[in-house]
């Protein structure tokens, strides 16, 4: 049975949520504020967070933000009443996986929970790099180097950089890297991969005479070993 961590400090939401939840078969428990969803994080494992982000005592984003310290692996889906982009893109840059703008149809929310869970944890060597030219991963250490330079990334600019070195030389559409990158099919918007390429080009090709990742008119993008 999934555990499933509800953050959220609307007691009839959370109580509708975790009715839900529970009747699809998943195991629940409900925090309302930002240091009991802490607690409750550090004291048992959970397969999937729901994580509001205007909760009491801690934010949601300040949560997120601690937690992403020591686990970059367990999926959170942020639930907002904002609709502003800046808060959207906060969330994912501090290591959200997902969000869901209030009010919504909790059958949204349960594929997007079906979505994240279906996705396997990638379990690395300690060994295992990726390598395009002189741009290197080590998937264990998360490290990115660049002829020796250490390159600092957010959580999203590191899945979006390993996505595209695990497809090196294969252009790659809007859509399949928010599907992949992001965990769910985006029915709006896909700006925010024009975004969030820029974000990585200007980090990994912009002090380097050869740029790596390409734009293909039309189509999308792809990271092109040169040495090939």
């Amino acid at each position: 049975m999934k555990k499933i961590l509800i953050v959220e400090d609307e007691q009839k939401l959370s109580r509708v949520i975790e009715l839900e939840l529970q009747y699809e078969g998943y195991e629940t428990k409900i925090a309302d504020n930002g240091k009991d969803a802490l607690r409750f994080m550090q004291e048992e494992t959970w397969d999937l967070v729901l994580l509001d982000i205007m909760i009491p005592e801690l934010s949601g984003m300040e949560v997120l933000r601690r937690l992403r310290r020591t686990d970059d692996h367990t999926p959170v889906i942020l639930l907002t009443a904002r609709d502003q982009v800046h808060d959207k893109v906060s969330g994912l840059d501090l290591g959200a996986n997902d969000y869901v703008t209030k009010p919504f149809q909790i059958e949204e929310l349960l594929a997007r929970i079906r979505a994240h869970l279906r996705r396997p944890i990638e379990v690395t060597r300690k060994s295992e790099q990726l390598t395009v030219g002189e741009l290197s991963v080590d998937l264990h250490t998360r490290q990115v180097i660049r002829s020796e330079t250490e390159i600092e990334l957010t959580p999203r600019e590191y899945d979006l950089l390993v996505y595209l070195m695990k497809n090196k030389n294969i252009v790659l559409s809007r859509e399949q890297i928010m599907e992949q990158v992001w965990g769910y099919d985006y029915y709006g918007d896909t700006n925010v991969v024009d975004v969030y390429i820029r974000y990585v080009r200007q980090k990994v090709d912009k002090e380097f005479d050869i740029p790596y990742i390409q734009t293909v008119r039309g189509v999308g993008y792809t990271i092109k070993d040169v040495s090939k």
